[in-house]
């Protein structure tokens, strides 16, 4: 398939890096002063937030010295310095847990240190991570995130209620893709590679369900040929459509597998996230459905490397910035190469409020 061959020029999300699948959004009134309220009037009413993942998920447990989310000019508005987060301010972990009433979940890296945060759930995603390794053993991969998720279980940390009454988040963004080809994978055997892919998170999906999780919602592919590192050579002015054609065919083979475990389970526990349609919403239309944030130039990253050869965060053996930030990252979706600002993550939350509201109704 040859359209996928432009697709796959990419590299590990670790640098700079909700609807329902296949159901009809309805769009309503979404503020984040009032996400506390939200829960409310749920049946179904978490008490505790699980997350595995990669950086759109991740909130701080990636290690220092492989990701610039831990050099400024991130976590610049929230927390208003770095600290972990693949963005300026709050990403996706943190406008879900708002959403059901709960702290963001405290990353595993700190299990340690923040005890008391633990009633809140936790967070197992690092940035760069798949369903594979994708950067040797230094990124434990989803499968290993949930041995972490299993021993803390064993070790009586969390019960079976914890688990019953708990929501699970699980954000798979593409970096196993761009480590099959930085390995050296073939062209040929990429569709091959996308069914395994699938397949080994079907396999993570069916195991944290089988361990008790009521609600597992787990993000599609976001359009990858509108990451600003694939509109650069656009000029920041389009979408590559041609890395999206093949994003639609991973989303595809994962709804299926969605269907097929949900019936093997006899229960719809699992729940895509609909990010591809969020994400697309927001840059074709060049801000929130209701007006509210508007983004001039969608497809530009707030902050950028000064030339194709550094990143945000860069700095030269001097300590001087081989980057640029804009003056307003509220007016802008994308913060770096390939993760929104926090005001996009907000846009993109906004569009899929309803389906949360679905999600966690029963």
């Amino acid at each position: 398939m040859e359209f996928l061959i432009l697709f796959f020029h990419c590299f590990l999300l670790t640098t700079g890096y909700l609807g329902v699948q296949g159901s009809s959004p309805h769009h309503h009134h979404f503020h984040e002063h009032n996400l506390h309220e939200n829960h409310q009037r749920y049946s179904f009413r978490p008490t505790k937030l699980f997350v595995f993942g990669d950086s759109y998920a991740d909130t701080g447990n990636v290690k220092k010295s492989l990701a610039n989310s831990w050099k400024e000019p991130y976590g610049s508005t929230f927390p208003g310095k770095p600290a972990g987060r693949f963005s300026d301010g709050r990403i996706l972990t943190d406008y879900l847990a708002t959403f059901l009433g709960l702290k963001s979940p405290v990353a595993y890296k700190w299990r340690n240190l923040r005890k008391q945060k633990w009633n809140y759930g936790m967070n197992f995603a690092y940035g760069g991570s798949g369903v594979f390794n994708t950067f040797g053993d230094l990124l434990p991969n989803i499968s290993t995130q949930i041995d972490f998720f299993e021993k803390l279980i064993n070790d009586s940390v969390y019960t079976k209620w914890d688990l019953q009454s708990s929501a699970v988040l699980v954000s798979l963004a593409g970096n196993d893709y761009a480590a099959y080809l930085a390995n050296g994978g073939s062209f040929q055997g990429l569709t091959s590679f996308m069914s395994k892919v699938i397949d080994q998170l079907a396999v993570n999906l069916k195991r944290v369900h089988g361990l008790g999780a009521r609600k597992i919602v787990v993000t599609s592919l976001q359009p990858l040929g509108c990451l600003p590192r694939s509109t650069r050579m656009l000029s920041f002015q389009k979408c590559n459509e041609t890395e999206n054609i093949a994003v639609n065919y991973h989303n595809l083979l994962l709804q299926q597998a969605v269907v097929k475990l949900n019936n093997e389970t006899r229960n719809c526990a699992i729940f895509i996230v609909d990010l591809y349609s969020s994400f697309t919403s927001v840059i074709q239309h060049k801000r929130d459905y209701l007006g509210n944030m508007k983004f001039k130039t969608p497809l530009k990253p707030c902050c950028m490397g000064k030339n194709d050869g550094y990143l945000c965060g860069s700095v030269d053996d001097k300590g001087a910035k081989m980057y640029t930030v804009c003056n307003d990252p509220t007016s802008a979706y994308f913060w770096d190469n390939a993760h929104p600002t926090q005001a996009g993550w907000h846009a993109v939350f906004a569009t899929l409020k309803s389906s949360f509201d679905h999600i966690f109704k029963y």
